[in-house]
């Protein structure tokens, strides 16, 4: 096994189990600063790319479907419109990086929440085609 294919398993292990970066990067974060909060917005950052890839992966193998990346590209890029524009409302300027932290910020909240509704949805779809 080389670099690539053990760099590229730890990537599916990982986006299949999103708590376990969150955890991971949390306590190692937390033992080497001691900062709860700070801890907690990088497990957060980092765990949101994964939560990315498995709700996408989840929605598809729910709906029998291949948009599900393609649904939360969409979505994030009106949520980009509607606060850039709402910056620009309230303040005459945009600030990407307050942007850019809020969207990311508020797509683990949204992902997080559909990893579980899609995982619950995925496990009742098996159970009744089982018993079915």
């Amino acid at each position: 096994m080389n670099h690539l294919d053990l760099l590229k398993n730890s990537f599916i292990f990982l986006s299949i189990l999103p708590f376990f970066p969150f955890l991971l990067v949390y306590f190692i974060h937390y033992w080497w600063k001691h900062n709860k909060k700070t801890s907690l917005k990088l497990a957060m950052d980092v765990t949101t790319l994964f939560l990315i890839i498995s709700v996408s992966a989840l929605f598809n193998l729910t709906f029998d479907s291949r948009f599900g990346f393609y649904l939360i590209l969409l979505l994030l890029l009106i949520a980009i419109g509607l606060i850039g524009s709402a910056q620009n409302r309230l303040k005459g300027r945009i600030d990407v990086q307050k942007m850019a932290k809020l969207i990311w910020r508020m797509s683990f909240i949204i992902m997080s929440f559909s990893y579980l509704l899609f995982t619950v949805i995925g496990f009742l779809k098996y159970i009744f085609i089982t018993m079915s």
